[in-house]
């Protein structure tokens, strides 16, 4: 076990995915403070931060910077963003620790493991173009039909599905793009 200021976050090397024994610590002392739901938002808006910057991703990821360079610059991103305490704890700790560059998959795992803990479920959808709020709606609730828990939906634009949306769940993937029924059209064409 690795602890460092209430983490503890288990060595156990059966556990192929670092970030998610990282986000499970984490999601443990939120919730031993009942702070599950400022920690979620922080790190809602550090993953769009890492989305919208280069320079970021390039902190995070890049051997060039050391454990101190990338705790310095999130310790000012948490500071600027007026992140919870504990989430600028954390953020700390994991880089002392040298996985800054699995924050991305903490941010995953943790989302899912709150989702979880509220009893949503966590829907991935991909257009080919950004969905209005009346389809938004109309989405949750036809998933919501279909899978007899409220989804929480993250959209993605992706105009190479051409149209249709893809939707995945868990580790479904519901495939309802224009692109895959053409590519399906044309790998019939080729056997016939």
């Amino acid at each position: 076990m690795t602890h460092f200021d209430g983490f503890q976050v288990a060595d156990d090397i059966r556990a192929t995915d670092v970030g998610a024994r990282y986000a499970q610590a984490l999601f443990d002392l939120a919730k031993d403070e009942n702070k599950i739901a400022p920690v979620e938002t922080d790190l809602k808006a550090l993953k769009g931060m890492i989305a919208d910057s280069a320079d970021l991703r390039s902190l995070l990821n890049s051997p060039a910077f050391d454990s101190e360079a990338k705790g310095k610059g999130l310790a000012a991103i948490a500071a600027a963003a007026k992140f919870n305490p504990l989430t600028v704890k954390f953020l700390g700790f994991l880089s002392d620790q040298r996985r800054a560059g699995a924050l991305a998959s903490v941010i995953t795992s943790f989302m899912a493991l709150s989702a979880t803990y509220r009893g949503v479920v966590s829907a991935h959808v991909t257009t080919a173009v950004a969905l209005t709020p009346a389809q938004t709606k109309s989405l949750q609730a036809a998933l919501r039909a279909s899978l007899g828990k409220d989804p929480e939906i993250e959209t993605r634009v992706d105009p190479a599905i051409l149209g249709g949306l893809k939707v995945r769940v868990g580790s479904r993937l519901y495939d309802a793009s224009l692109k895959s029924k053409l590519d399906s059209l044309k790998f019939a064409l080729k056997r016939a």
